[in-house]
């Protein structure tokens, strides 16, 4: 008999907002269910042993009754497409002789405190009704509550659309359709990675992209899917973080994120050529993030390359009137991000994404490719390498533009060794691989420091161009700045241009872990 599988959708917003989809025409039912009072407990070792490997295990009390249930989950941003298994239990502990067909007794067993404790609970008012949207049978379930743990805990209120027969598309057809009225935004977390992340004190950090995971015998079509979906996730995330606290570094991931996306879009163009969405997603990605930019131009600039010159020139008149002034400019720059992160476009583009992800035509049977990811990724990475040896010849004699494009190349490249690492997990692969991406980020490292000389020239000539201060010292800060930008600039861009140089030899000499 096949694992039992559970399809369902998840959907973020707020107490107004869970109202009103109580009241949604497309949620009406004649017979809706009354509205359930449900507590969850979630259980693991000492060391997070299940969570580490993805999987969880609850106990959950529903009146006088408990049923236990272990997931382990196959995605994160888009579709939870998740392995499940339910039993009735006879109170709230966790019954380990149940769990025999599951993978949790491996995990156990080779855990080093292999104990079970509860880590997380989650306390839930719940109403569900079963409606048909296209050709499928939905269950939306609209959950409000808390999740709690030793501390602290969040409030919480989502959508849940689960496929009760039928095909995914109409689930992300259904959320379309619902946020087109109700701002709605994907949801990436279950409720017990909420806990862990308040555990580890994660949940309202800014975070890094994690690594993709892909099976030796992944096809190329597969590993766009996964790597697409961990970019999704990074950004989600980081939206979020950024939403709730206006970290700079939150902007900074959501940029990442979006970079590392597009890139996925370029380096699996050929597989997914027969779909004219994937151009066309990626290219508005990238119009409607434009803003994002300056904003963070704005953050380097005030974070790194006005602090170096405040600190060597502490006398230097007008200089803090020109970090007060830089500062006014990045509240304006962050307003037109959030602006664009709460708009109801932006959410659509999101919940697009992910429904193209998840069940675009590039994913039909007669149009996927049927090339593994490992021969796959071989190829691609030559391709990148090979370009990135043409075009890094000689950086001295070109321009800002092509430097900035060979850094370009050079971000793919490593974002590409990042997507493809888990396919090569030998251990003098993994040699390889660490030697190789050292290298990459060394050539990285001097190309940024030169965009970042190129950038602060744009960030005065953009402030010079906005006209003077009010008062002669903060206009005097500023065509300092000009002057420093040009003088200093000029200084040591030969200096990293010379590092430059030596970093891309260095690469070249290392041996590409693919081959």
């Amino acid at each position: 008999m096949g694992t039992p599988k559970e399809v369902e959708l998840k959907l973020d917003c707020g107490a107004p907002e869970l109202a009103e989809l109580a009241r949604h025409p497309l949620l009406d039912v004649a017979e809706p269910t009354e509205a359930e009072f449900l507590s969850a407990t979630y259980y693991d070792t000492a060391d997070r042993a299940l969570h580490r490997q993805g999987m969880t295990l609850r106990v959950r009390r529903h009146g006088e009754r408990h049923v236990q249930t272990v997931k382990v989950a196959s995605s994160a941003a888009g579709l939870f497409d998740r392995s499940e298994w339910e039993w009735a239990v006879d109170g709230p502990l966790p019954d380990l002789s149940l769990l025999d067909d599951t993978p949790i007794p491996d995990v156990l067993g080779s855990a080093s405190s292999p104990d079970l404790a509860a880590v997380v609970t989650t306390v839930i008012e719940r109403t569900t009704r079963a409606v048909t949207y296209g050709v499928s049978r939905i269950s939306a379930t609209l959950d409000q509550g808390r999740v709690e743990t030793p501390v602290g805990d969040v409030p919480l209120w989502e959508l849940e659309l689960e496929l009760i027969e039928g095909i995914p598309a109409d689930l992300f057809s259904l959320a379309q359709s619902l946020a087109e009225t109700v701002p709605l935004r994907l949801g990436v977390l279950a409720k017990s990675e909420r806990g862990f992340r308040i555990l580890n004190e994660t949940l309202r950090r800014p975070s890094k992209a994690g690594s993709v995971k892909l099976d030796q015998d992944s096809s190329a079509t597969v590993a766009f899917r996964a790597i697409a979906i961990a970019c999704l996730t990074h950004l989600r995330l980081n939206e979020d973080v950024f939403l709730k606290t206006r970290d700079p570094e939150g902007l900074h991931q959501i940029r990442v994120a979006l970079r590392r996306l597009r890139s996925a879009f370029t380096l699996f163009k050929p597989i997914l050529a027969s779909d004219p969405a994937a151009t066309h997603l990626r290219e508005e990605i990238k119009r409607v993030t434009e803003p994002f930019g300056q904003a963070r131009n704005l953050d380097v600039f005030l974070s790194e390359t006005l602090p170096e010159e405040m600190a060597k020139r502490p006398d230097e008149a007008g200089l803090d009137d020109l970090r007060i002034r830089l500062e006014a400019e990045r509240e304006i720059a962050y307003d037109a991000v959030f602006s664009i992160l709460e708009s109801q476009s932006w959410r659509s583009l999101i919940l697009d994404l992910s429904a193209w992800i998840e069940t675009g035509p590039w994913r039909n049977e007669e149009t996927r490719s049927t090339i593994s990811a490992r021969d796959y990724a071989e190829e691609i990475l030559d391709k990148s390498r090979r370009r990135i040896r043409r075009r890094g010849r000689h950086l001295h004699r070109v321009d800002a533009e092509e430097r900035h494009q060979v850094r370009i190349e050079a971000k793919k490249l490593r974002y590409g060794a990042e997507f493809f690492a888990s396919l090569y997990a030998g251990k003098k692969a993994q040699k390889r691989h660490k030697a190789f991406v050292a290298a990459l980020s060394d050539l990285q490292d001097h190309l940024g420091a030169l965009n970042d000389i190129a950038t602060a020239h744009s960030v005065i000539a953009s402030l010079i161009a906005t006209g003077p201060t009010a008062n002669s010292e903060g206009e005097a800060g500023t065509m300092f700045a000009a002057g420093l930008t040009a003088a200093d600039g000029e200084a040591r861009t030969n200096d990293l241009l010379r590092s430059a140089e030596q970093a891309h030899e260095a690469l070249l000499d290392v041996k590409p872990f693919w081959r």
